[in-house]
């Protein structure tokens, strides 16, 4: 008897909070002038949540449904402007790492089975390397 395995692919997710307009706005205006000066790629400015895990799009989007019920919106306070070592964390604004923002990590990461190397992940960030 055959039997035949159906393997599903898996993709690069991360999960982001999104600023309010007017925060957003201002972040974007900060980082076209520094795009301006050093170069990199557009994007949204935004709180990386939970970092990059391969999960398959079905898998990504109930774990995600999941995290989000009662999930509501919160506030951020920059700690300090830091520079990462790697592509994606070029330039960022370190967040302080109050309960309302661990929280929110801690449920989406835990839902989504994400394992962070470090409690102080969560940034907006500002301008990422060329690629």
């Amino acid at each position: 008897m055959e039997t035949h395995e159906t393997t599903v692919e898996k993709y690069v997710y991360s999960v982001w909070a999104l600023p309010p307009e007017d925060v957003a706005s201002r972040l974007k205006k900060l980082m076209v002038g520094l795009r301006s000066e050093f170069g990199g790629p557009e994007f949204e400015p935004h709180i990386t949540v939970v970092g990059a895990i391969n999960l398959t799009p079905d898998d990504a989007l109930a774990k995600c449904r999941s995290a989000c019920q009662g999930l509501k919106a919160y506030n951020a306070t920059v700690e300090r402007v830091a520079t990462g070592t790697f592509f994606y964390q070029c330039v960022f604004l370190l967040l302080q790492p109050t309960p309302e923002v661990m929280d929110a990590s801690d449920r989406c990461c835990g839902h989504l089975g994400y394992v962070r190397s470090t409690h102080k992940f969560s940034f907006r960030m500002l301008l990422r390397g060329a690629s």
